[in-house]
């Protein structure tokens, strides 16, 4: 169950019809493995999972799997704020071949913690075989998990990592002095992936490696092999080319990029819109500076 320190999330690419782009997939997977990911999560917040339909989920489960063989672990985004839904996409997403599931907080309903509890729980019980990554987004779902709730759900035995997205570095740090070792804490705001790996994290769900890989996954083995200030550094000079990956709604900035690399086009899905001419110039500029 090693997820490896640099997984991303991927975005899924659309063409000017706004659908899936498939010819795109397999050059989009092969640009990720070899720029340092070494896990794909599939039908994410950034694979703008909220337009996709369930069939097409499951497609790219199954597609992306196919092209990355054994090189990369795949999760697939199986959360929803419905948890009979979600229960099934899991169900079903484990028939596909992925080698886990991620699992968003409910968004929108603002469960108790109790409620999350089960949805979880169900989430997990769908696939016992495989691992769950909870993820908790706060500014996108209104509800924290709450670090005495994510303590109760590790004993589960296959809930085995978050995605913590809370910003709360006290939250994150009271967790993992309470967690089982094997439990694996990941950030998932890429500005974050230091400071989380300074408190005993594993290492980043990110965006930016879309277009950053490299440098990012150098400055994760940086930390990892005993070398602080070496990823000090790299974080530092990083940084600015993070907050350009967010200048817009994610994940069209990147969108614009990878089409600047040749990887896919700037399409996204209503209501999310991609970055205009002028949009791409500033990006472009922000990048050349940083």
């Amino acid at each position: 169950m090693e997820f490896g320190r640099l997984l991303t999330a991927m975005i899924t690419p659309f063409n000017s019809s706004g659908e899936i782009d498939w010819p795109v997939l397999e050059p989009l997977v092969e640009h990720l493995l070899s720029t340092g990911s070494e896990g794909l999560v599939i039908a994410g917040t950034t694979g703008e999972s909220p337009t996709l339909t369930t069939d097409e989920k499951l497609a790219l489960f199954k597609r992306v799997k196919e092209i990355t063989g054994n090189r990369a672990f795949v999760m697939a985004g199986t959360g929803t704020n419905d948890t009979s839904y979600s229960v099934q996409l899991t169900e079903k997403a484990a028939a596909t071949g992925v080698d886990g599931m991620m699992a968003v907080t409910p968004y929108y309903n603002k469960p108790s913690q109790e409620g999350m509890y089960y949805h979880f729980k169900s989430i997990a019980e769908g696939a016992p075989s495989l691992p769950l990554m909870i993820y908790n987004i706060p500014g996108r779902c209104i509800v924290n998990l709450e670090a005495d709730t994510l303590l109760h759900l590790t004993a589960i035995s296959n809930i085995r990592a978050v995605k913590e997205a809370s910003g709360d570095l006290d939250q994150i740090a009271y967790f993992l002095d309470h967690s089982p070792e094997y439990f694996k804490v990941y950030s998932g705001d890429d500005s974050s992936t230091l400071p989380i790996m300074s408190i005993g994290g594993t290492g980043v769900v990110s965006v930016a490696a879309h277009v950053i890989g490299r440098e990012m996954k150098t400055m994760i083995d940086s930390f990892a092999a005993g070398e602080p200030a070496l990823a000090a550094a790299s974080h530092r000079k990083l940084l600015p080319k993070m907050k350009a990956c967010f200048m817009a709604p994610n994940p069209a900035p990147v969108k614009a990029m990878l089409e600047q690399l040749g990887v896919g086009t700037r399409f996204t899905r209503a209501p999310l819109l991609p970055l205009t001419e002028s949009e791409v110039k500033q990006l472009e500029n922000w990048f050349s500076l940083a």
